[in-house]
């Protein structure tokens, strides 16, 4: 079963506050029916996975639409979009959660246009440029010729420092031929972030503002979970946002072409 959609689906059915009577009446109703939900997706990924995300994404915008205030039935779609076959699928469900009007979702809202921009993003140059916690300037407009591996972390994330080992192994190995990293860190320590960088010795750029999860840069393209790993070719377009599978493989191939 999908961690995301049922993590989700848990959070929605917590800490529900009430304040009218007619509010217990609407909460109980909705909860019933995100129970529905819940069960008719469980039922039908036992027989067809495929067939289950589907109905997931069918049913939880169909209940997001008959409550347009709620959050917790737009968290639910917005989640079911891991579910959409195709890029343009799952753009349609973020453009519908980013248009909706409601002050309660504001937060989904904002997920939606970070995921959105993560979309638009493919294919295109990406736009980045900072001064460096070791004072060096960075722009990636100006590294074209070169593949850039552009590492969404944090010293506090375990599987980010558990990628360190490989991501240095292939530093090593392909920066001579035109491979290069740029590192943004989720921290909110920068002394914290200049010594592990210095122990660990990572010789690469590393972007710091001390806001950690709503760092400029990482919210400005929509990353809600690390170690991210984008992979930008020698034209400066970004070309792949999971290359933690086969780091070393893909950046060769990049270099080749």
């Amino acid at each position: 079963m999908n961690p995301l959609f049922l993590g989700t689906v848990r959070v929605a059915l917590a800490a529900v506050v009430f304040t009218l009577a007619g509010n217990v009446i609407a909460e109980e109703d909705l909860e019933t029916k995100v129970k529905a939900l819940l069960a008719k997706y469980k039922e039908m990924r036992a027989e067809d996975p495929a067939k289950a995300g589907a109905q997931a994404i069918k049913d939880s915008g169909k209940l997001a639409r008959q409550y347009p205030d709620e959050p917790r039935p737009w968290g639910l779609y917005l989640s079911a979009a891991n579910f959409a076959k195709t890029p343009k699928e799952k753009k349609a469900i973020f453009q519908e959660v980013a248009a909706a009007k409601s002050p309660k979702l504001a937060q989904l809202v904002a997920r939606a246009k970070g995921e959105l921009a993560k979309l638009d993003a493919l294919g295109k140059p990406v736009d980045i440029q900072f001064v460096s916690t070791d004072g060096r300037k960075v722009n990636l407009a100006k590294m074209k010729g070169k593949v850039v591996l552009i590492d969404f972390w944090a010293t506090w994330c375990g599987p980010c420092v558990r990628e360190i080992p490989s991501v240095k192994e292939a530093y090593a190995k392909l920066n001579p031929k035109g491979f290069e990293i740029v590192g943004i860190s989720l921290d909110s320590d920068e002394g914290k972030l200049e010594k592990f960088v210095k122990d660990k010795e990572m010789p690469w750029p590393q972007y710091f503002d001390g806001q950690g999860w709503k760092n400029k840069i990482s919210t400005k393209f929509g990353i809600r979970s690390i170690p991210a790993m984008w992979l930008v070719d020698k034209k400066g377009n970004l070309v792949d946002m999971n290359a933690r599978s086969g780091l070393e493989e893909k950046v060769e191939k990049l270099l080749a072409e």
